[in-house]
């Protein structure tokens, strides 16, 4: 079954773009735009989420990413 966002794709591709814009800018290599990205995902989720909510967003997350790497191969 599709997740179903509250976004448009638009809009979030506007915004992956404009984030791999500023990488490509920097010339990050993928070491420096995945440790980049890491501590910007720490920063989002220690000021937005309840610290009660925080394991199972980040559990959540990471189980989401591995099956988004394991779908692109």
């Amino acid at each position: 079954m599709p997740i179903v966002s509250k976004y448009s794709n638009e809009r979030v591709e506007k915004i992956i773009k404009d984030l791999l814009d500023v990488l490509v800018n920097e010339s990050a290599t993928p070491d420096l735009a995945l440790m980049c990205l890491g501590n910007t995902l720490t920063e989002i989720i220690t000021n937005n989420v309840p610290k009660k909510e925080r394991e199972a967003i980040v559990d959540n997350f990471t189980k989401a990413l591995k099956q988004s790497i394991q779908n692109s191969k």
